[in-house]
């Protein structure tokens, strides 16, 4: 059992289990939190009684919500590096389920949201039920999908995964699914069982045994490819000029949305390529220098501390241009770039070298 109340982490027969344990806080990610599993998974990589892993949310509500953005927030105010330390090390958590050698199957039932798509999506298996809403609602708060968002949501469907990152709508089963950030559907009143079984037979038999067809979702209209213009306003006018119920609740989101986040989001879904490290470096470099728009803790401070829902964004910072202040989120951090030298420390750990 792991030494940290926040985080479970156990074996269980050939399982290795972890289970995200803040449920009052939908299980939002900490520092710790993320350091715990990676050392986690970096142990049972090597663990040959390990053949695969899970990961679980406690609680009722959902796997995870994201990231803590309250603490964000008063970074963002004395800025004292805690959440530059946290992306550092999330970011690398991204990276090894990724490239985990072993199946890794997320348990993506309830919420799962930002930070909890990367702690799910980049794994090898991953379920939804019915109850899955899940997303990248980071513009909402003057933020941008990261911990590889824009590079699961470049991997697919163009149009659809711009819809997505633009809009930061929550989507069900079927969607998720559409998507590219899950692969199979299973009731919910299955996993406890599918847990149990996984400590002792392989991956692939049990969800077999256990998956099942979701009710159809939003993303199968011809409203999707609206999402194709070359333009956010073309977008917008090809949203308004369609029938279908589900484009106007896109064009409602798409209007609500941070402006510069969505031109940011848009410059980075057009970089994204087949390198997640490559891409997450990219977005780790965009997320430090977005602490320093205002844009940033004016979407916290609406959403999460005063509640308001009303937040007030900056179309004019300074002098620049709307194509300037988007391409400062690209400038250098001069010896502050993420590596991954965790992983590679940890690697070379266990392997004794």
């Amino acid at each position: 059992m792991g030494i940290l109340t926040d985080i479970l982490t156990e074996r269980r027969g050939h399982l290795g289990l972890i289970t995200l344990n803040r449920p009052a806080a939908l299980n939002a990610l900490t520092t710790q939190i993320c350091r715990e599993m990676l050392h986690a998974l970096l142990a049972w990589r090597e663990d040959p009684q390990v053949h695969h892993v899970a990961i679980t949310g406690a609680g009722e509500r959902g796997l995870c919500a994201g990231g803590d953005i309250v603490a964000i927030y008063r970074d963002i105010l004395n800025r004292d590096g805690s959440t530059e330390e946290f992306w550092r090390i999330e970011y690398q958590l991204n990276v090894l389920i990724d490239e985990y050698p072993k199946p890794f199957v997320a348990l993506m039932d309830g919420i799962v949201l930002g930070g909890g798509i990367g702690v799910s999506a980049h794994g090898s298996h991953r379920i939804v039920t019915e109850t899955s809403r899940c997303g990248m609602p980071e513009v909402e708060i003057g933020f941008f999908p990261d911990v590889g968002g824009t590079h699961l949501l470049a991997q697919g469907d163009k149009a659809a995964g711009r819809l997505a990152a633009l809009t930061g709508l929550k989507f069900q089963a079927a969607d998720t699914i559409a998507l590219g950030l899950a692969d199979t559907y299973v009731p919910q009143e299955n996993l406890a069982q599918l847990l149990t079984e996984l400590e002792a037979a392989e991956v692939e038999e049990v969800i077999a045994r256990y998956k099942s067809e979701p009710e159809p979702g939003m993303l199968d209209g011809q409203w999707v490819e609206a999402f194709a213009e070359p333009s956010i306003p073309g977008i917008l006018a090809a949203l308004n000029a369609s029938d279908q119920s589900q484009s106007q609740i896109a064009a409602k989101a798409l209007r609500a949305a941070c402006p510069s986040s969505v031109r940011l989001v848009d410059q980075l879904l057009s970089s994204a390529g087949d390198d997640l490290r490559e891409d997450l470096r990219r977005e780790f470099r965009a997320a430090v220098n977005r602490l320093d728009d205002p844009d940033f803790a004016e979407g916290i401070r609406a959403a999460v501390i005063d509640k308001d829902r009303n937040p007030q964004w900056r179309e004019q910072v300074g002098d620049l241009t709307s194509a300037q202040r988007t391409a400062r989120h690209f400038a250098p951090l001069p010896g502050a770039e993420l590596n991954f030298a965790l992983l590679e420390q940890g690697i070379r750990e266990k392997s004794g070298k």
